[in-house]
């Protein structure tokens, strides 16, 4: 998942005392406890509420505020989440450098989503600097944060090379929040192997990631885990293992009431791919009328979505001129 904001790391902000360190590492971690991902428009409104809660430019609400940027980002307001971090920033050099290390990472996610990643780059690699300069605990998880969205925003080149260095932090990670990152980074890692075309090795790690998230108990990652095995199934033509899969989360979606349209795309993919067209309509049919309101997947795959009502209207594929 802005170089003209990013501040220089203020030595002064390590002098903090012992409690004041467990102070801000508490505070950061129960400030994340209240996102989902998933709705960011309500975890916006969980923040909004929270800043009610503090005093105007206290280093709590200014934390807070680059919380409801990243909520803002999400819902693609880029212009609104910009204008709260420019509202965060003066304050930066007199607050716990945590809120400079959140400021560069959500300055550098709303360039990157709204399709800017070169001026992305450089922020998180200093939010990278920043935290592991800091060294204190809590530090290590805003580090890999950074280093993650270098192995999503920087050239693709270099993705790789950022995605490992995450993995390096986070399996030396003392702190357990740290190191639960670990699957999202196997998944990850995964992703640039995959669109390097080492499909094999991108499914490897991807069944590490699934691995990861059982073991944690991680319930509500799962789906997403089994999604991407699924599609590392099919990338390999092994489509009775692909399928038997995407069933199963198609049927829980059934039986939850929060059915998925990636899961029926993939479905229709899976008849594609075994030459059976009619067979992929229904499941395309199914998957349009879901994600024909995905605002990420409208303005940044709309082929995905025009192939979907393709497949799903039945009809034999346009010739080429």
């Amino acid at each position: 998942m802005a170089g003209r904001f990013a501040q220089a790391f203020a030595p002064g902000a390590l002098l903090m005392g012992a409690a004041a360190v467990a102070r801000s590492s508490d505070f950061s971690a129960k400030l994340d406890s209240r996102w989902d991902f998933a709705k960011p428009e309500v975890s916006e409104a969980r923040f909004q509420d929270a800043l009610r809660q503090y005093a105007a430019n206290s280093r709590e609400a200014l934390e807070i505020a680059t919380q409801v940027a990243r909520a803002q980002g999400l819902q693609r307001r880029f212009d609104a989440a910009h204008a709260t971090l420019d509202r965060v920033e003066p304050g930066l050099e007199r607050v716990d450098v945590r809120v400079r290390i959140r400021f560069l990472l959500e300055r550098g996610r709303v360039f990157n989503s709204s399709g800017t990643p070169a001026r992305a780059v450089p922020l998180f690699r200093q939010a990278a600097e920043v935290a592991k300069r800091a060294g204190r605990d809590g530090d290590a998880f805003y580090e890999i944060d950074a280093l993650h969205m270098l192995g999503i925003a920087a050239p693709p080149a270099e993705r790789l090379v950022w995605n490992e260095r995450a993995l390096e932090v986070a399996e030396g990670a003392a702190d357990p929040r740290a190191r639960g990152w670990l699957a999202s980074l196997y998944h990850n890692v995964g992703w640039t192997l995959f669109e390097r075309g080492e499909q094999g090795k991108a499914l490897e790690y991807w069944e590490k990631a699934l691995h990861a998230r059982e073991a944690a108990g991680d319930t509500s990652r799962l789906h997403v885990a089994r999604w991407t095995v699924a599609r590392g199934y099919r990338a390999l033509r092994r489509l009775d293992d692909a399928e038997r899969l995407q069933l199963r989360l198609a049927e829980e979606g059934r039986k939850s009431g929060e059915e998925d349209g990636y899961v029926y795309e993939e479905l229709a993919e899976i008849a594609v791919a075994r030459g059976e067209r009619a067979a992929a309509a229904p499941w395309a049919a199914k998957a349009y009328a879901l994600l024909r309101e995905d605002a990420w997947l409208a303005a940044t795959e709309p082929a995905r979505l025009k192939r979907l009502a393709e497949l799903g209207s039945g009809k034999p594929p346009a010739k080429a001129k």
